[in-house]
């Protein structure tokens, strides 16, 4: 069996039923925002919670909503300042990115920000077609 006949690319001939809305590429997601500052407790455990996480399914053009978790241990004696953490996250709005996108992506940009390996990312998505998802990235 050819497993990329099970690969449903929207940028390749795929076309969702019922009407589409227009959606950002992921060059839109502005890691250029993330800000951070000097902390010196590097065995400190630092949750943050989002609850109003929006993004585009970039198959369907509709909004998937999602509780964000951010768990992290600043290791590099450096932390997250949170007004820049809302607008990294907004900007993810209008984008189209897949929900396990969007939380290896999160994953990636805050490890590189933050220069630690003791990091860990869960989305929590709102239901959709009797559907629930839930995606981790990393280990604390």
């Amino acid at each position: 069996m050819d497993l990329k006949s099970n690969f449903i690319d929207p940028n390749i001939g795929q076309t969702p039923e019922g009407k589409t809305i227009n959606f950002e590429s992921t060059d839109s997601i502005r890691e250029d925002e993330l800000k951070v500052f000097r902390f010196d407790s590097i065995n400190q455990y630092i949750k943050i919670i989002s609850n109003e996480f929006i993004a585009v399914c970039p198959f369907s053009g509709l909004p998937d909503v999602a509780k964000i978790k951010i768990e992290y241990y600043p290791e590099a004696k450096i932390a997250l300042e949170l007004k820049s953490l809302k607008y990294y996250l907004i900007s993810f709005k209008n984008v189209g990115i897949y929900q396990e996108e969007v939380t290896k992506r999160i994953y990636t940009d805050l490890k590189n920000i933050l220069k630690t390996n003791r990091i860990k990312i869960t989305s929590k998505y709102n239901v959709r077609g009797g559907l629930y998802t839930t995606c981790k990235e990393g280990k604390i």
